[in-house]
This record gives C-alpha cells, sequence and structure tokens, in this order.
C-alpha cells in the first residue's frame, strides 16, 4: 500500500490518523501541510478542499477524515485485519485550543 497522509505536527485529528497508521503497522508519508506551502497546496489540488487531514491511499484520496474513519475505510476494504492493539491517542478529536494557538502564526491560506 501506498499511503501519502496530509497532516498538520500536531494536531487531535492529524494525530488521530497517525495512531491508526502505528496501530497497524503501516507505512506512510507523513507531509507537513503547516509548514511547506507546496504540500498544502497539493492537498488542496489533489482533495478538492482545505481541510485536514486528507489521506491517500493508494490513489483514493480520503477528504478531511479522523483516524477512526480511516480505520474504518482500510477494515471495511480489507486492506488491514482487525486488530485489538489499543490507539495511543483518541483518533476522533479535534485540536485543543492550546495546539490551535501554537499552530494561528503558521497557519496557510490561499483563498
Amino acid at each position: 500500500m501506498i499511503i501519502k497522509a496530509y497532516l498538520k505536527p500536531q494536531c487531535g485529528w492529524s494525530n488521530g490518523v497517525r495512531t491508526i497508521m502505528h496501530k497497524y503497522g503501516l507505512a506512510f508519508e507523513d507531509i507537513d501541510i503547516i509548514n511547506n506551502r507546496a504540500n498544502y497546496a497539493e492537498m488542496v489540488q489533489k482533495s478538492g478542499q482545505p481541510l485536514s487531514p486528507c489521506v491517500e491511499i493508494d490513489g483514493v484520496m480520503l477528504a478531511d477524515i479522523s483516524g477512526e474513519e480511516v480505520e474504518n475505510y482500510l477494515l471495511a476494504n480489507e486492506l488491514v485485519t482487525p486488530s485489538d492493539r489499543p490507539a495511543e491517542v483518541p483518533t476522533n478529536a479535534g485540536c485543543s485550543d492550546e495546539e490551535h494557538a501554537k499552530m494561528a502564526p503558521k497557519t496557510i491560506r490561499f483563498f
């Protein structure tokens, strides 16, 4: 599987996606959309929208998705087998106010 995850460095939703990748031992490209304008532009172009996280799995773009939704997609499409291994962090939780405050000066907006 080729997995590209367009993620923020620190974000509840992004960390939820990361924990699912670790839970199933999946190799993935962690693409920083906050500190690299080109990465953000690529995510918007590929997903057709500006919200993150977005995860591309073998060419299928899952836009504005939580870790829980990524896990459901992987299981429903039999790309992984069920695992009893616990998630390291919540898989369906947004950023805290503190995380938003840290990212505010770095957030990239094209429109």
